[in-house]
């Protein structure tokens, strides 16, 4: 249903030019992306089937739409009833682990499913997509920072999905006139005050190294302590929720169909954030030391240069810090996540 508008005409006319299509916005990122806009004055409508996101993660302001991406008609009578002029898509399953369970269950959601999201905006005139991609697109690169012109070269199914779809993107714009930002990022953290990180299966090292502090879990494991690395853990590109919530609002306006990747070009240790987890919980969090994983690179970091450059990216919060205290804050306000 349509969410009633009671500006004159101007101002009816500016607010239909800023209705913005979140299909799962019901997630982590996607809800944040969702409060975000709305907070800009943005109409939201969210588009979910809450396999993975949450009924309370959707803030109240948005409308909100229940269904799958593998139902087109729905995804068209949805984006029309919204009068959509924009979509930001994040509805993607990505568990690296489990691609290469189910590789099946990733090319259909994530590419199948895209590709009913793309057809769907053609029908109905929609015309400018941000997509949510990733930097597992890269594979292991070559080099670090991870910038743009590098070669693309998966090595599991859910990299794979998503380097499918950004593929799509430039046919789609060279035929049909649609034009696309797709974002490329590895480590969403943080929390904004209202919104956090609460997946039903968490893999991700801040959650799981604050449930230890929530006491959810016993101890947090290192997956390996041999690296080429400065402290022989891993090292990852951690970026603050809401500076990526950010780069997707910026994407909005870009006249420019475009790809960019979101890091800090600098980087942290699986000890790095233990141990600043530990500063700001107060707690005395157990790690235990694991053999290292098949597949983990030692060293992942993208560069944002080009972004920065063209669209004028500035993130706010890149210290660990800030982002762990963010996280953290949330925790303990929502001990138990969103519990639906």
């Amino acid at each position: 249903m349509l969410q009633k508008n009671h500006c004159n005409n101007h101002h009816a006319s500016s607010a239909l030019q800023k209705r913005i299509f979140v299909t799962g916005g019901a997630g982590y990122i996607g809800s944040i992306c969702v409060e975000q806009l709305l907070e800009k004055g943005y109409s939201v409508a969210v588009f979910d089937n809450l396999s993975e996101g949450h009924r309370a993660a959707i803030d109240p302001r948005a409308t909100f739409f229940q269904g799958e991406l593998a139902d087109r008609s729905f995804l068209e009578q949805t984006l029309r009833d919204f009068q959509a002029t924009a979509v930001m898509h994040f509805a993607a399953h990505a568990l690296v682990g489990e691609s290469m369970l189910h590789p099946s269950k990733y090319f259909h959601n994530n590419v199948v499913g895209g590709l009913n999201l793309l057809d769907a905006m053609v029908a109905t005139g929609v015309r400018h997509l941000v997509f949510s991609s990733t930097c597992a697109t890269f594979g292991v690169p070559d080099q670090m920072p991870i910038v743009e012109s590098m070669p693309q070269r998966p090595i599991n199914p859910y990299g794979e999905s998503k380097l499918i779809f950004e593929r799509l993107l430039p046919w789609y714009e060279k035929i049909h006139h649609l034009t696309f930002i797709a974002l490329r990022y590895f480590n969403a953290a943080g929390a904004s005050t209202r919104f956090g990180e609460d997946h039903r299966v968490e893999t991700h090292l801040i959650p799981n190294v604050l449930n230890v502090a929530l006491g959810k879990r016993e101890a947090v494991e290192i997956y390996g302590t041999d690296y080429p690395t400065r402290d022989g853990s891993c090292i990852r590109d951690y970026i603050h929720v809401l500076d990526l919530a950010e780069a997707h609002l910026l994407a909005l306006h870009a006249k420019e169909s475009a790809f960019y990747n979101l890091g800090t070009g600098g980087g942290s240790s699986v000890y790095e954030v233990i141990e600043c987890c530990r500063r700001v919980s107060g707690y005395p969090i157990l790690a235990l030391e694991k053999p290292r994983r098949p597949g983990d690179p030692p060293l992942l970091i993208g560069s944002s240069e080009r972004i920065k450059k063209e669209l004028g990216w500035n993130p706010q919060y890149q210290s660990l810090e800030k982002i762990i205290q963010s996280a953290w804050s949330w925790h303990q306000a929502h001990p138990h996540g969103y519990q639906d």
